[in-house]
């Protein structure tokens, strides 16, 4: 995984307008069987080949929210960072993620209420700069005041 800064934690009372931190990541087959076996999701799309060739996506593809959860690790790892609680995300998933794929996810502070310290951020997911997942989130983010 390549992050664009190093882990920890932004505190609300440091965040700006227009933040953003993205990492990549390739999605590997064992990122997939591993996510079946937590999820318990094994749909055959996911892990057989012969099935998935079979499918509108004539081919395996990742789980939808394999995807997603670059998001979260870029908003738990980067921005906010360590200590950022998840109130939600909306997601909408555009194009399939396929074993091999470079995923870059990426998160940008679109609004920030310092007096409640929410913080809504833009949120997507890219393949070779063609997005494959769009959303947004909203987190409440830790504060020096709170450490």
């Amino acid at each position: 995984m390549l992050d664009n800064l190093p882990r920890g934690t932004i505190c609300i009372e440091d965040i700006e307008m227009g933040m953003t931190r993205h990492l990549h990541k390739v999605v590997t087959d064992r990122d997939i069987e591993l996510f079946a076996e937590v999820s318990t999701d094994r749909n055959p799309v996911h892990l057989d080949d012969e099935y998935a060739n079979d499918t509108i996506f004539e081919g395996r593809i990742a789980h939808g929210m394999l995807t997603a959860g670059l998001i979260s690790a870029v908003i738990g790892e980067q921005l906010p960072g360590h200590g950022t609680v998840y109130l939600g995300q909306t997601l909408k998933f555009l194009a399939p993620v396929r074993p091999g794929d470079m995923v870059k996810a990426q998160v940008t502070v679109t609004g920030i209420d310092h007096a409640k310290r929410r913080v809504t951020l833009d949120c997507v997911c890219e393949i070779d700069g063609k997005p494959v997942l769009k959303g947004e989130a909203k987190v409440l983010a830790p504060s020096r005041k709170f450490d």
